[in-house]
Formats: C-alpha cells, sequence, structure tokens
C-alpha cells in the first residue's frame, strides 16, 4: 500500500514517494502484518468471509439495509470514533445531526490519539466492534487501515467533490490514487505573539519571515523583560526540517537519506543558540523534566511568542483559567530557506474521517460525513478545528471561534495566517518509527550530548537503515 504522490502544492517527494518517483513503504510492515493475521483469523472464525462484496455493498449493499430499516420503522445508529473529547465540539455535532434526523442517530466514541488509543480503534475495526465512522490522525495511520481492509473506498459515491470542496491540499490523503476517506479540517501552524509587547519593542506582526529574523525577535523581546522570547512544544522542533524535505526531498537521487541537506543542519545550530547563547527558548533538559505547559508561559505573560496552531485558542478564550491582559497577533511560521517562493509550511489538511468497510450502514454514514464535512463541524471551531470545506462561511467559522473575547485579537493578522497566507502546505508522512529515530539524535545534541555533525550522521544513517529494512 502506497501514499499517491502529493498535489500541486508540493514540488519533492516525502517519506512514502521520493523525488524521482520510486514508492517506500509506508510504517513497520511486520507490526502491522501480525494485526492482519489476527483480524483475518477473527474473521474466517467468525464465518464473515471478510470484505466480500467489496465496493458495491458501498451503496447498493447500505442503500438496502437503509431502506430496510425505513420501511420497518426503525431507527439507523450509527457510531463515530474520534479522538476529540466529546465536549470540545463532538457532542454538540452528534446532537445536532440527530435533532434533525430522527432516522439516523449518531453515537459519538471517544479514543484518545496515542499509540493506545489508535490499537483500541484498529482492534475494533479488526474484531467487528460497532464503529461505523473513524478520523484518522495522520496518512501513515489511514494507509495501515486502507491496506487492512478497515476503510471503504468512497469512489462508489459520485455525489460529492472531495476535490472541489476541499481544494488541492485534499490530494495528500489520496491512497493509491483513491479517496477512503475526507479530510475535513483546516490544519494552520503559526507564531502567536504578544502584540502589546510588540508595540511596545516598536516591532511589526510578520507576513513572512526567516527563523534569523524571529531569532531577533526573541532577543528584543526577552531584552523586554520576558523570560523568554518564545517557547514551543517539543513537537514543532522537527516541522522546520519536514520543510526542507519536503522541498529538496527525503531521499537523494542515489537512494540515501538526505537527511544531511545543509538547511537541516542550520536549524539545529538556530534552535541551540537560541537555548544556550540567547537564551531566549527553554532549555530542552529543562522542559523535558519540568514537563514545561508552554501555553501556560505564553498565556501568563511569561513568554512574548508560542510556535503553535488553531488548537491554542481552546485556552486562550478561557479566561477563566487562563486570565490574560494583552491582545494576541498572529504571524505565519519563519521559514529556513531564504527564498519565499520555494517555502512549504506544515499544516494542510487533516480530520480524515472514513467510513468503515464493514459497516452495516455505508449509505447512512455517508449522508452523515457529508453533513460534518459541510455544515456540521462548525461546533468544532469553538474547539480550535476549522472547517477545510469551500462550502463554509469563514466569517462565521472566525466568529464561533473567537467566541466573546473577539477583541482580545489582533484579527487582521488571524485572518491571514487563516485564510489570506497562500504559502503551501505539506503533511508530515514520515514513517513514525523515523520520526520518532530522528528526535532521538537531535535531542542528544541539545542534550550537549553530541555535536551537530554527529547528530546529523546519526541521523543519516539510521534513516539509510531505515530505508534497507523496508525495501
Amino acid at each position: 500500500m502506497f501514499i499517491s504522490a502529493p498535489g500541486p502544492c508540493y514540488d519533492e517527494g516525502d517519506s512514502t514517494i521520493n523525488d524521482i518517483g520510486r514508492s517506500l513503504p509506508v510504517g513497520n510492515k511486520k507490526g502491522w502484518a501480525a494485526l492482519l493475521l489476527s483480524a483475518l483469523l477473527i474473521g474466517l472464525l467468525a464465518g464473515c468471509g471478510g470484505n466480500s462484496g467489496g465496493e458495491a455493498q458501498g451503496s447498493q449493499g447500505a442503500a438496502t439495509d437503509n431502506a430496510k430499516a425505513s420501511s420497518s420503522g426503525e431507527t439507523v445508529k450509527l457510531t463515530m470514533w474520534g479522538g476529540v473529547p466529546p465536549e470540545a465540539g463532538p457532542q454538540a455535532v452528534a446532537d445536532a445531526w440527530n435533532a434533525e434526523h430522527p432516522d439516523i442517530q449518531v453515537e459519538y466514541v471517544r479514543f484518545v490519539n496515542d499509540d493506545d488509543g489508535n490499537l483500541k480503534l484498529d482492534t475494533a475495526l479488526a474484531t467487528g466492534q460497532a464503529v461505523d465512522l473513524f478520523v484518522n490522525y495522520s496518512v501513515t495511520q489511514a494507509a495501515k487501515r486502507v491496506e487492512s481492509g478497515a476503510a471503504l473506498d468512497l469512489s462508489s459515491f459520485t455525489d460529492y467533490d472531495i476535490d472541489g470542496k476541499m481544494g488541492p491540499d485534499a490530494a495528500t490523503w489520496k491512497i493509491d490514487g483513491k479517496y477512503y476517506g475526507i479530510p475535513t479540517k483546516k490544519n494552520v501552524q503559526f507564531f502567536a505573539l504578544n502584540k502589546d509587547a510588540l508595540d511596545a519593542a516598536g516591532l511589526a506582526v510578520p507576513k513572512a519571515w526567516t527563523w534569523d529574523e524571529a531569532r531577533e525577535y526573541a532577543k528584543k523581546l526577552k531584552a523586554a523583560g520576558f523570560k523568554y522570547g518564545l517557547v514551543q512544544h517539543t513537537e514543532t522542533f522537527s516541522d522546520p526540517m519536514d520543510s526542507v524535505m519536503e522541498k529538496h526531498g527525503y531521499i537523494k537521487e542515489d537512494g540515501t537519506s538526505n537527511m544531511d541537506d545543509p538547511l537541516v543542519r542550520k536549524w539545529l545550530e538556530t534552535l541551540n543558540a537560541m537555548m544556550k547563547e540567547d537564551q531566549t527558548t527553554p532549555p530542552l533538559g529543562e522542559q523535558l523534566t519540568s514537563k514545561m505547559p508552554v501555553e501556560n508561559m505564553f498565556l501568563g505573560g511569561e513568554a512574548a511568542m508560542i510556535n503553535i496552531g488553531e488548537w491554542l485558542l481552546r485556552s486562550s478564550n478561557n479566561m477563566k483559567d487562563f486570565p490574560r491582559d494583552f491582545k494576541i497577533a498572529f504571524a505565519p511560521v519563519p521559514r529556513l530557506i531564504e527564498n519565499e517562493e520555494d517555502f512549504i509550511t506544515s499544516g494542510g489538511l487533516g480530520d480524515f474521517i472514513s467510513i468503515n468497510a464493514n459497516s452495516k450502514h455505508k449509505e447512512a454514514a455517508w449522508e452523515f460525513l457529508k453533513w460534518y464535512a459541510d455544515e456540521g463541524m462548525l461546533p468544532m471551531t469553538a474547539g480550535g478545528r476549522l472547517p477545510a470545506s469551500g462550502a463554509v462561511d469563514q466569517a462565521a467559522a472566525i466568529e464561533s471561534l473567537l467566541g466573546e473575547h473577539a477583541d482580545t485579537y489582533d484579527q487582521e493578522s488571524l485572518e491571514f495566517v487563516l485564510y489570506g497566507d497562500q504559502t503551501p502546505t505539506f503533511v508530515r508522512k514520515l514513517p513514525q518509527e523515523m520520526v520518532d529515530m530522528r528526535a532521538q539524535e537531535y535531542e542528544k545534541y541539545f542534550l550537549g550530548n553530541q555535536t551537530a555533525e554527529q547528530t546529523v550522521q546519526a541521523m543519516v544513517k539510521r534513516h539509510n537503515d531505515f530505508l534497507k529494512q523496508n525495501q
């Protein structure tokens, strides 16, 4: 199972499609094979015969099921699994649908979006538990579920234009050239900035900038009295590297790792200098040992900038737990690449919702999924999840996102990073094993246990070993 080449926003390959078009396997074959074998055995013992009937059942078979339910007066019950807490929007979505569709009722089940939670979902899919729709939070997760036969090929439905509604970034989620779900959420990564502090320091809100410029901002803001100029979650440390790899390719033409791209080393040295020389961002050791709540530090006025995404609004709108007296402005994530036209930033689309290929109510699930993508997910904006569909009113989405605290934000800069910035985006598709291995190496550097050169060479070696093992 291979992920399709990225859409028009991408010029180079990634971990699954390299820059000369050769495909590489997704994920850990052995681990997934074991799960597939377990699922197959369970299916055989149950006498269900797997997913026979295939795609045709996705329309005709499900329609028959729904017709029977309708004629008998029975209510179709759908179960949707997702990783967002019910109170952060999903329950309101289900309630809105259920109020308007008494014949099709939706129950939301939460799984935690971590290794254990995703295993719970995969087990439920493999053992025939009640799952009609489910949310994938990474391309690699979706690809594995397609490979196992758990996700329905949506090409049997012809009444919804995914590309037209979601735009070119939707193509990132195609697997073998097909959609096995709909990406429903617009991912936005940005810098949130203390607007009052910027004004006092005479600093403009950037609309395009480099990491060198962001480093200078951090110095000036720290000098203005902040403990740190910049804070960020450790997960974002790899985004600048992936931005470079998406542009230049994770793999060279000779088939070996490109983790030694000069800009990768530049990023490592830049962040290390901010930690140790400038002292404008927390040292990694301190951040790890203290489990530093970086959002709290920004909202509490200890840090002037934070590298984060749209989910920040969940906390920044919570004035009870996170009271603040400053206005928040927003800027695009800085780039390592000098030429602005060559820059690709983390973002794209997410919350890829699939229909279980073994659901007894595929047609009903499809009706709900279309409604959710175009109309139903507006309550999710209050929890920081922006609808991706072009059918959604952007002004209404922003109004819902900001709630009653709109005057505490610089709305012009927010609208720019959400909808005005035309920088191409990517969704990381580097296998999780390699993401983890890479993080292990650069953490050694930030902790002072190896040099930048040793770090780059270690990442290259481990990437090459991974590529050989997964040929």
